[in-house]
């Protein structure tokens, strides 16, 4: 598994009262991630706020992740951005630290074409020695890595991996039909896991591992254990969890989550807003009964 691990949590970023990082928190909420169902953490990705973070803040959590839990978990940095250059020198950063691995975004705002998306990961791979795990999700940066282009990128040595945040079945059966049996598919979504095992795919890069880590674990282990039933039943008892976290923009409904799970780690940074009242009402009447 690349010493990546099955399920994954995109860790969010805490921050105080002043929207600055809490790094006191982060160190908090990784352990307790590392405790709690996840072989892995990815530090910086859409659920970290990445866009809303300095280049020095992102160093930093990459560092303070990675001196909280150490080996016990995988650290992958997300170190993509819709600027080819910045993503090679943030990756070069995070190499320094010691991760295993990073998570590149496909770039956003600019719409490149499919062999632009194969130039930018083909630069950003040959500038680093650590494993790379594709980031594939159109509803955020407008453009999709289309099947072909990720079929090409498997073929560069330390692309290992895609996270498939599309939604697309069909184009997940794509990916799998066309890249090396070792090459990695993650889900992006929660609710797709159990899909995306059958076809496969390695497991999830997931949003919900926040408050139900152990649960998603229990449903991964058992359908590669055979149990096909209990993963079903694990999935079909976690779906309203999976749905509600994303009832707006992510992260702000795991942020409250969270809250109510008795880890506070703030709010969002703007143009992000907290969950409304209503929201939190909603988002209460689903979680409550995992808390």
């Amino acid at each position: 598994m690349k010493n990546f691990g099955r399920v994954l949590t995109a860790m969010v970023t805490p921050f105080n009262d002043q929207l600055q990082v809490d790094y006191p928190r982060v160190i908090e909420l990784a352990k307790h991630l590392a405790d709690h169902g996840s072989d892995g953490i990815v530090v910086c990705g859409t659920t970290g706020e990445s866009p809303t973070l300095t280049k020095e803040e992102k160093i930093r959590l990459f560092q303070t992740v990675k001196e909280a839990v150490g080996d016990r978990v995988s650290v992958i940095a997300g170190t993509g951005s819709n600027n080819t250059l910045d993503s090679i020198a943030l990756t070069k950063e995070a190499e320094r630290i010691g991760v295993d691995g990073a998570m590149v975004v496909g770039p956003y705002y600019n719409k490149p074409s499919q062999e632009g998306f194969y130039q930018h990961f083909k630069a950003i791979a040959e500038s680093t020695s650590l494993p790379i795990i594709v980031y594939n999700v159109p509803g955020r940066t407008g453009s999709n890595i289309l099947p072909e282009t990720v079929i090409r990128l498997s073929e560069i040595e330390n692309i290992v991996a895609v996270k498939e945040a599309s939604g697309n079945l069909d184009q997940v059966s794509e990916i799998a039909r066309g890249v090396p049996k070792d090459f990695l598919i993650y889900s992006g979504d929660d609710s797709l896991t159990l899909p995306i095992l059958a076809l496969g795919g390695a497991g999830i890069i997931s949003v919900a591992a926040h408050i139900i880590g152990d649960q998603i674990k229990a449903m991964v282990d058992a359908f590669l254990g055979g149990e096909i039933k209990k993963a079903t039943e694990l999935h079909l008892k976690l779906f309203p969890v999976f749905k509600v976290i994303f009832i707006t923009s992510n992260p702000v409904p795991i942020k409250a989550a969270l809250e109510l799970a008795g880890l506070p780690v703030g709010g969002p940074r703007l143009p992000l807003i907290k969950a409304t009242e209503k929201e939190i009402e909603q988002i209460k009447s689903v979680v409550e009964k995992f808390l």
